[in-house]
């Protein structure tokens, strides 16, 4: 292969458009201005590319039709190295494949059901969907130990925050995609879970002991490397226990090489976060991040902001002896032999067949497996569950985040709609993520119009304690644009007011009335809430998730849920209010 072909090869970079050769204009009209391209076809021209990945902001991701034309026109598009389609996956409040689709629970979700079986099961489904839309590569499972509740950016999208249990969720989920034929990806390398900063808009630093990182952060990706993941993400993160130069992990080859490639014995392809994220672009220009990457130990560099920038400067480097050829042959390889592993340098390799998605089958299996993840923590004189027979009338108020792929509209409208089809009479009024006086008014006053109980959801009501605080709690306990719509769709959205939504709970308490609440994303809320009759957690409000919590609400399910993460008293983190393993049933 020439030098160009090479270097395209270690290149992941998004297009806008639905299509390959004939997207829309307001997308070529974007495509030339942040990539200087028409579409994907040129694209991968230009740049001998090798990954494409998917994004419903870069509006690839419509319909499962108007997918598996995308790839068929990239597949078509490719060059004699067939282009390596990958997405980020993650299901919960992370998916960029909607509904028609199956979308199933978030990995904190699956931590809560305890059941290794159902996560491997989850990653089969989403696998065989994904490969069905001729998607090759998931940027999953997340691999990051949640300790701190003031994560920003990782939360529900971590199994827990017991490390061991982690890590055998991570190795069921990679033995669950695998089965699918999907390249897998254990992330956020070294570990992203104790951060009070989101690396998408600033660059976090983990003050974890060396000692600390061995027992708290790496053993989900030892587990992962034992069973075979693809390919290991890396973290925007500096962690001066492995590194104390201040470089952050993606561009660290004592991190990168010296820990994950000789200490833990990967060699599988190390793949960076997006380099459009402000956290790995802070210390060095566009035109340095890529090179430093390669020389730190990466091999695919996922969406740089300047791809022509990043481009030529691999190729200068090499040119110019700071990159030897040989190693860029070493990614190159590692990535062909991942490609190869999912059948795209075979001529059978199936073509895409959207007909697969959404089965009647994967949906029961979803339900199915949603219902064993709703986790209720407190049930005051068994009021729980409800009956239409005793409590008919039910109102619905509380937090609207922006909805994630997979819903069909406000969490509130989602619960009343299921719980209506369960025989009761419910109502949804949504008060937002911030309720103001009159929001909480109106909803006094709705719950006093005629009501027999109000459900109300919660939204990352979440301590601000600094992140020393939880890893010292934990060690106890435990013995640009697209960047910022990259960035929305990961980190906590629609900034919550803990005050207002406190204030609407309390408010409610005072109608008599009795009062349930439901965390629909991080189960910590109910430490920052004033005392309610019930309280439960679904760890994510996509439709899946609501439907079982409504279920589980009117007796039509068991809870079956455990906390996989500890919920402190707000005040004083030392203090377990619910440890891990907590969960009540009826």
């Amino acid at each position: 292969m020439p030098l160009e072909d090479k270097v395209g090869q270690l290149f992941v970079m998004h297009v806008y458009g639905h299509s390959a050769t004939d997207p829309d204009q307001a997308d070529i009209d974007t495509n030339r201005r942040e990539l200087g391209v028409r579409d994907a076809a040129e694209l991968i021209a230009r740049y001998r590319l090798g990954g494409i990945i998917y994004f419903g902001w870069a509006n690839n991701t419509r319909d499962p039709h108007q997918i598996a034309e995308l790839s068929r026109g990239i597949r078509k598009a490719s060059p004699a190295v067939p282009v390596l389609i990958s997405v980020d996956q993650e299901h919960g409040v992370v998916a960029r494949v909607g509904a028609p689709a199956t979308l199933l629970p978030g990995a904190m979700a699956l931590g809560a059901s305890g059941s290794h079986d159902h996560a491997r099961e989850a990653a089969r489904i989403a696998g065989a969907e994904l490969h069905a839309l001729g998607i090759r590569q998931d940027h999953a499972p997340d691999a990051d130990v949640n300790v701190n509740p003031a994560n920003p950016v990782i939360g529900v999208r971590s199994f827990g925050a017991d490390p061991e249990a982690v890590a055998g969720f991570v190795t069921a989920q990679i033995e669950g995609y695998q089965s699918a034929g999907i390249a897998t990806a254990a992330k956020h390398f070294p570990g992203h879970g104790d951060t009070t900063d989101d690396s998408h808009t600033e660059l976090p630093h983990i003050h974890h002991t060396r000692e600390e990182w061995d027992r708290y952060d790496a053993p989900p990706f030892r587990a992962a490397i034992a069973a075979g993941v693809d390919s290991v993400m890396t973290a925007h993160i500096v962690v001066p226990a492995l590194d104390p130069s201040g470089d952050p992990a993606t561009l660290s080859h004592p991190i990168l090489t010296g820990v994950l490639r000789e200490e833990l014995g990967f060699d599988g392809v190390i793949a960076t976060d997006s380099l459009a994220m402000r956290g790995v672009r802070t210390k060095y220009g566009d035109d340095r991040v890529a090179v430093l990457a390669l020389k730190a130990g990466a091999d695919q560099l996922l969406n740089p902001p300047r791809p022509d920038v990043a481009w030529h400067a691999v190729i200068d480097a090499v040119r110019n002896g700071e990159l030897t050829e040989d190693r860029i042959d070493e990614s190159v390889l590692r990535v062909l032999r991942m490609k190869a592993k999912v059948g795209l340098l075979s001529d059978d390799d199936p073509a895409p067949a959207p007909t697969a998605i959404g089965t009647p089958a994967h949906l029961a299996a979803a339900d199915r497996i949603a219902e064993a993840t709703t986790t209720l923590l407190l049930n005051t004189d068994g009021l729980l569950p409800l009956s239409p027979a005793t409590h008919p009338n039910i109102l619905v108020v509380g937090a609207d985040p922006r909805s994630p792929s997979g819903t069909t509209g406000p969490p509130t409208t989602v619960l009343a709609d299921t719980l209506n089809a369960l025989g009761f009479r419910a109502t949804a009024l949504p008060t937002g993520t911030a309720p103001d006086e009159a929001a909480i008014e109106k909803a006094v006053a709705a719950a006093q119009g005629g009501q027999d109980a109000v459900l109300v959801t919660t939204y990352n009501i979440t301590t601000h304690a600094t992140t020393r605080d939880h890893t010292q709690a934990a060690n106890t306990a435990l013995t640009d644009t697209h960047a910022e719509a990259h960035a929305r769709t990961h980190r906590a959205t629609d900034h919550p007011d803990d005050a207002g939504q406190a204030t609407l709970v309390a408010a409610l308490r005072t109608t008599g009335l009795p009062v349930v609440t439901l965390a629909i994303r991080n189960p910590y809320d109910i430490a920052h809430l004033p005392p309610v009759d019930a309280a439960l957690a679904s760890y994510s409000w996509t439709d899946v998730e609501l439907r079982a919590a409504a279920r589980v609400i009117a007796g039509r399910a068991a809870p079956r849920g455990r906390l996989p993460v500890p919920v402190r008293r707000a005040d004083d983190p030392a203090q377990v209010l619910y440890p891990i393993g907590y969960g009540l049933t009826y």
